[in-house]
């Protein structure tokens, strides 16, 4: 029998149990890692209720504002999810509907601020945007449970079809928790803006992006050599110049060739028990250019990390380092309970570099920005942890992403240049609707008051082929 497929809880229960702490790891963090919550037991968001405290977030979206419902998979129209983003005022936008939101290789810009899109409202199996990606101008929004998956869509090598999957262009005070983000031509996960608009370091700062947090996201199979214009291109994150308060917290980086994140000149973030599985060239990795910054003084990046995991894959260089220094701007750095370990365990170095330039790495005694309020896990518990929790819709997953966390838990899967690799390209999703009932949702904290969300399935979720599925219910005749 082809053992591909297993109990996800005893596959990430047996791989965490033999994985021995590498040397490269560092201090182990003295939080106790919490149990997680039965299923039943999810919380804002989609996460368990065992999970994972934070801080305030920078932004409660559109919080107290005024129901708009999404009834319509089309790209735009009456009742669609363009309509309701390109509203006015405080908003909540929930779905009616289910099934494949298709762009036409286009981008959904959302520049209206104080809006909240709430995925997890869907009916089964929830809500996914196909040909295109998303990309945030405004401000104050909060983004949960959908899932992008862009695709090359058929597209010629170096034809120009480039979408990011998810990216901030000069937006401040967002908040992207439990989306899934596949198959991107340029970034999977991204924050961006312009580098120097205004006259002093402050004035940069303030107009580009600042006050993100990426939290429970996938962020996978960045496609490699597709329609890019500079040829190869999968990425996982880039966080550009100056973008400040930027926050990584238990997300899953998987099959990307580099930028897991990409901390570009000036950048100021915090990363705490993220999982980087199957990195190629690049895992964490700052670069201030100097080709870039001609003419302005540079500004030392700062990192803090604390209990994120690094794990080779099948595409992993040897010796790939958690950390790697590039271009000619010091980075401030404070790292906590990291490891870093190739495809069999073996320790993998923290740093490393790869520019012959006088840039520093500087070492600091303490966390550069504050880690008040969270639930920082020890890097050993992290994996089964987060493959439990990240991603969009986890009491309800689609396909492909339980492909992913599987070969994640496995040890499987690679770097992939087109979505027909691993499968037969984008999801057939058959369309559902279900009736939103406002007196059955909490709406400061968007969960259902019974505790359970549309869709909602006990025990694994399992993608299993027919001769698999026949064998679960007692053999093959």
């Amino acid at each position: 029998m082809n053992k591909k497929v297993l109990l996800i809880g005893l596959a990430l229960t047996a791989i965490c149990a033999v994985m021995a702490v590498p040397a490269a790891a560092q201090s182990p963090a003295k939080a106790p890692a919490p149990a997680l919550a039965p299923n039943g037991g999810f919380g804002q968001g989609g996460g368990t209720t065992a999970e994972f405290a934070h801080p305030a977030d920078p932004t409660k979206g559109g919080a107290g504002g005024r129901i708009i419902r999404v009834i319509t998979l089309a790209k735009d129209g009456p009742g669609s999810l363009k309509e309701a983003i390109d509203a006015k005022g405080p908003r909540i936008v929930v779905f009616e509907v289910a099934g494949n939101i298709d762009l036409g290789r286009d981008t959904l810009t959302i520049k209206e601020p104080y809006v909240t899109i709430a995925g997890q409202t869907a009916p089964s199996p929830g809500v996914t945007i196909i040909r295109g990606g998303i990309d945030v101008k405004g401000h104050d929004v909060v983004l949960s449970n959908i899932r992008v998956m862009v695709g090359a869509d058929n597209q010629p090598h170096f034809s120009g079809w480039e979408s990011d999957a998810f990216s901030t262009v000069g937006a401040y005070n967002v908040v992207v928790e439990h989306c899934s983000f596949l198959w991107a031509l340029d970034e999977n996960m991204s924050a961006s803006g312009p580098r120097f608009v205004g006259k002093n370091l402050a004035e940069w700062r303030a107009n580009t992006t600042h006050n993100v947090v990426f939290r429970n996201n996938l962020a996978a199979e960045g496609l490699a050599f597709a329609s890019h214009p500079k040829g190869e291109h999968s990425k996982g994150s880039l966080i550009h110049d100056n973008a400040t308060g930027i926050v990584f917290y238990r997300n899953i980086f998987a099959h990307n060739v580099e930028r897991s994140p990409l901390l570009k000149g000036g950048v100021q973030a915090l990363m705490i028990n993220n999982l980087i599985y199957n990195p190629g060239h690049r895992a964490v990795h700052y670069n201030l250019m100097n080709l870039e910054w001609t003419g302005h003084a540079y500004v030392a990046g700062e990192l803090t990390a604390l209990g994120n995991v690094l794990r080779g894959g099948n595409n992993t260089d040897p010796g790939l380092p958690f950390l790697t220094l590039g271009g000619d701007g010091d980075l401030k750095y404070f790292l906590k309970d990291n490891r870093a370990v190739d495809r069999f365990g073996k320790p993998l170095p923290m740093l490393g570099r790869y520019g012959e330039t006088a840039a520093k790495f500087l070492p600091a005694k303490a966390p550069l920005t504050s880690v008040a309020g969270y639930a920082v896990l020890p890097s050993g518990a992290v994996e089964t942890s987060v493959l439990q929790t990240s991603g969009a819709r986890p009491w309800d997953r689609a396909p492909d992403d339980i492909r992913v966390l599987f070969f994640v838990a496995e040890g499987r899967g690679e770097i992939i240049d087109d979505e027909h690799q691993v499968g037969n390209g984008y999801p057939q999703t058959k369309e559902a609707h279900a009736p939103f009932i406002e007196a059955d949702w909490d709406l400061a904290t968007m969960t259902p008051k019974s505790g359970l969300y549309p869709g909602q399935k006990a025990g694994a979720q399992e993608k299993l082929s027919p001769r698999d599925a026949a064998m679960r219910m007692g053999g093959v005749r």
